[in-house]
């Protein structure tokens, strides 16, 4: 039995109840790298000197990829992003198509997406990969669902995350492929992830319904792992879910679905 993907796992979903320098620690104890979301909402030199490897953090605060004053926004607040996660030594930075509130909706919903709506994106990602370039960090889009979890969001499917990074195509912003969201939004997983493989920057993933750890659910993840290792990926797993009972025991059945 081998475990040839890197398992990180998000420390924001997990010990609600505990602070987040005991969650760092007991997951690197454990054996994981770390994901967490908004790096204003922790103690940054906690962050820093928590022996965690850091595996993903959301990589803006404010700002949007298709207009221009959202753009001019997501760019300044990715650019303080990129210096935190430096500092961090983060590993990749998350966007989305536009900010999330609170219980993860869009700050700016939008039914209808334009064709100079996806132009301007396209150029607002472009300017991401400039920065990414210039401070030696790699961006990712993460794909969302509509139907559940964050209506709204523009550029939320898999194929418009997919479409925006395919036709940039630089190193610099990778696709952040969340499953979870997929099997809700689209389905048919492994598919999509031999797409996806290319560009792929980090695979992050959660059982449906529930959004719990593998195993808990309709997704066959020992069968998404083998496929992926199939094809040739190696990168990071996040698994970015709520643990069903004991954490410790949520973490033990992501690393058996990732373990060939």
């Amino acid at each position: 039995m081998t475990e040839p993907f890197v398992l990180s796992a998000c420390a924001e979903t997990l010990w609600p109840d505990r602070p987040m320098e005991w969650r760092l620690r007991q997951l690197t104890e454990l054996g994981f790298q770390v994901g967490i979301w908004g790096w204003q909402a922790h103690d940054l030199a906690m962050l820093e000197k928590s022996g965690a490897v850091f595996s993903s953090m959301t990589g803006y605060v404010h700002g949007r990829l298709a207009d221009d004053k959202g753009a001019d926004e997501l760019l300044a607040s990715a650019r303080r992003s990129a210096e935190i996660g430096k500092r961090l030594n983060v590993a990749r930075l998350n966007l989305h198509g536009t900010g999330l509130g609170e219980g993860g909706r869009p700050v700016t919903p939008c039914e209808i997406v334009t064709g100079a709506m996806w132009l301007k994106a396209r150029d607002t990602l472009n300017r991401i990969a400039d920065l990414g370039a210039e401070r030696g960090v790699t961006f990712m889009l993460e794909n969302l669902n509509l139907p559940l979890d964050h209506p709204g969001v523009p550029f939320a499917r898999v194929e418009d995350t997919l479409a925006l990074v395919s036709s940039i195509n630089r190193p610099e912003l990778r696709l952040n492929l969340d499953l979870y969201h997929v099997q809700i939004g689209e389905g048919n997983l492994i598919a999509w992830c031999r797409k996806c493989q290319p560009w792929i920057g980090e695979v992050q993933v959660a059982d449906v319904p529930g959004r719990m750890e593998p195993g808990t659910g309709e997704i066959n993840y020992p069968g998404v792992a083998r496929a992926l290792f199939e094809m040739g990926y190696r990168g990071p797993i996040c698994m970015e879910a709520f643990a069903s009972g004991d954490p410790a025991a949520a973490l033990a059945a992501f690393r058996a679905a990732f373990t060939l």
